[in-house]
């Protein structure tokens, strides 16, 4: 598709500009609103529709449009935007030039043929993520959260009856919440297509405004719906030509605003909204639950206090062979991913327990004191390069006991126990996320994608009412070094193997050079798994040689034997025997070896001794553990207290770099 791009706004430099698009453009036309925003030649609607909600909330629109912005005082050219990304605001400037065909816009658009705030944040937008192909297909709440820094969550219409619903969803309004619906498509080839009624399947349609109107012989629950086409409306009861309106006087219409226009935007009754439409998605800036079987079905009655939430928030990765673990179905891999700890000190003071809850309470005399948290975590950076590519994602909660509280928890606590909580299966979504009642106490968050090896950067959130101590942080293994390696005892066989090798072989300072003790160690060795010249220099350099490449009786004995408690440890971690190890094994290998290692210190051996290689041969677990064996002992020896006070592990890594 050829896009072309040209100038808008240049009236103020000299109307007729060669490449303007109009002559007399503005910024905003008057006030902004819902038909500002019409869908172009871009399956963006879920966007557009999330822009439509915004809209209607003045405090939330100037934080993604900056006001004062014109395109006739002080003009430069550019425009700039916000949107939260991952736990920041980011700001995204763009210039004035548009994709055009025919002189007229080819993607979003305003109603006010000459007026461009709209196309401008779907261009900022664009920018953002990467390109306009990244804006093709997508969930909604994506954009509602990118446009309030709120969480995003669906609602199964059917869950309320038609009164509750229509209640709890003019209570979220009130609160500032942003509202979506859309009817879901059974199959591929039912998205696009328009209903009885005029409504198009597995689209995003804007919930813009509920109200109550009265008629002649009581009154109707309505919702205010648009459609971001612009066009392509609603047909059945209260729509634009509904003779229901016959009912109600010229006052009450006038209050609403009803406007009998093809501009995309329909009223629907509570009820047929609950027959036709599936799914309502919603974003609210404060994570209140907005839709409880006990909502007040009085229109009304007031809408429910805010709670108070506290907020915690952490960035973090999945690094393919390090904290990339996978799900629980690899057992071996699906503790090494990031752990997140979270202590409940307190239990809620106002929470409003369920008809369901209370019955419980009643039966056994007494209240249930839990913590209310919500969690959320969100893969980044997915819409790249016109690619969508989502990565199934979960997490899981699990509670910890207090001898275990404050260590990093292995392969075998995950083994044992199962989650207190978790964000259900894993989804190729950009979040997902969960509210769960705990009880106060320590707990881990361990968040995964469901293959391993799978890298991508993640943004995790946790709520949690007023009153509760959240203390949620990494976890680190970097106090767990073993300093001295146990060595293993020499067997017979192998100090006769020595002896025999060195009357044979040694020169007159009674030494073996590196070739010499290479063929000493594989006639020992498996033929698979048999050491190049490199890593048996690799080995003498490890012992306290005076800087000479070769090795004493006493010397080659306990190497030799360590060597053969190596190549036992390698092959009871090789589990699927490829003669070679992952880096998931690699850390457990190590672990019995002797040495626990921080992850950050596991994935840079990896750097350095699998040579970019997927999998790690013995050549390169013997090299791995005889380096890390001598920097053991060099940390042991240094005097320098500056050295001491950095820890082990900033000092490794240090030194692994080099």
């Amino acid at each position: 598709m050829a896009v072309t791009g040209s100038p808008i706004g240049r009236c103020t430099i000299g109307p007729g500009l060669e490449g303007e698009i109009s002559a007399n453009a503005v910024f905003v036309e008057d006030t902004t609103c819902t038909t500002d925003i019409c869908q172009g030649q871009l399956g963006d609607c879920w966007l557009l529709a999330a822009l439509s909600c915004l809209t209607m909330h003045p405090n939330l629109f100037v934080k993604v449009v900056p006001p004062n912005q014109s395109l006739t005082e002080s003009y430069a050219g550019i425009f700039h935007f916000t949107f939260w990304q991952y736990g920041e605001w980011v700001e995204v400037v763009v210039d004035d030039r548009l994709p055009v065909r025919g002189g007229r816009l080819l993607f979003s658009y305003s109603c006010t043929r000459n007026e461009y705030w709209s196309a401008l944040v779907e261009k900022a937008y664009a920018k953002l993520i990467g390109s306009y192909g990244s804006l093709k297909g997508g969930n909604i709440s994506e954009a509602m959260e990118d446009f309030t820094g709120g969480i995003a969550y669906s609602l199964p219409v059917s869950s309320r009856t038609p009164r509750i619903m229509w209640k709890a969803l003019s209570d979220a309004l009130s609160r500032g919440s942003l509202l979506s619906c859309f009817i879901q498509a059974s199959n591929y080839l039912e998205i696009g297509t328009v209903t009885a009624e005029g409504l198009v399947k597995g689209h995003a349609y804007a919930i813009t405004d509920t109200d109550t109107v009265k008629k002649s012989a009581g009154e109707a629950l309505l919702l205010r719906l648009r459609n971001p086409w612009g066009f392509v409306e609603y047909s059945g009861p209260w729509s634009d030509k509904s003779k229901d309106w016959d009912d109600v006087n010229a006052a009450e219409k006038k209050r609403i605003e009803l406007k009998n226009s093809e501009d995309g935007e329909f009223w629907i009754s509570a009820e047929d909204f609950s027959k036709l439409f599936g799914t309502v998605e919603l974003c609210s800036v404060d994570p209140d639950p907005i839709v409880d079987e006990d909502t007040p079905t009085d229109p009304d009655s007031p809408a429910a206090p805010i709670s108070s939430w506290s907020l915690s928030s952490h960035k973090g990765s999945w690094v393919s062979g390090s904290t990339a673990g996978g799900s629980c179905t690899y057992p071996r891999s699906f503790w090494k991913n990031p752990q997140f700890q979270l202590v409940l000190a307190e239990h809620d003071d106002d929470h409003a327990m369920t008809p369901e809850e209370k019955k419980v309470a009643e039966n056994q005399k007494e209240k249930a004191k839990q913590c209310t948290v919500l969690v959320e975590l969100l893969q980044k950076n997915r819409r790249k390069k016109d690619k969508v590519n989502f990565l199934h994602i979960a997490f899981h909660i699990y509670k910890v006991p207090p001898k275990l509280q404050g260590l990093c928890l292995d392969q075998s606590f995950f083994s044992s126990q199962q989650p207190v909580g978790s964000s259900g299966k894993y989804q190729p979504l950009r979040a997902v996320w969960r509210e769960v009642r705990l009880d106060p106490g320590n707990y881990v968050i361990l968040a995964s994608t469901y293959s391993p090896n799978q890298p991508a950067e993640f943004f995790l959130r946790v709520y949690s009412k007023t009153g509760n101590n959240l203390g949620t942080k990494d976890f680190t293994c970097s106090t767990g070094f073993i300093m001295v390696m146990s060595m293993p005892p020499v067997l017979p066989e192998d100090r006769k193997r020595v002896q025999k090798t060195f009357d044979e072989m040694a020169g007159p300072d009674d030494k073996l050079n590196a070739k010499e003790f290479m063929k000493l160690v594989n006639s020992v060795l498996e033929k698979d798994y048999q050491l190049p010249l490199e890593t048996c220099r690799q080995l003498i350099f490890g012992e306290d040689t005076g800087g000479r490449s070769s090795l004493t009786r006493e010397q080659t004995e306990p190497v030799l034997a360590s060597l053969r408690s190596l190549q036992s440890i390698f092959f009871k971690f090789d589990q699927d025997s490829s003669g070679t190890m992952s880096p998931f094994e690699l850390s457990l290998a190590l672990q019995a070896a002797g040495v626990q290692c921080d992850g950050q210190v596991i994935q840079l051996l990896w750097e350095r001794f699998g040579s970019g290689e997927p999998h790690l041969p013995f050549h390169g677990f013997v090299a791995c553990v005889t380096r890390l064996r001598k920097l053991f002992a060099l940390y042991k020896s240094e005097s320098n207290p500056e050295v001491k006070d950095v820890g082990i592990n900033a000092w490794l890594l240090k030194l692994l770099t080099v």
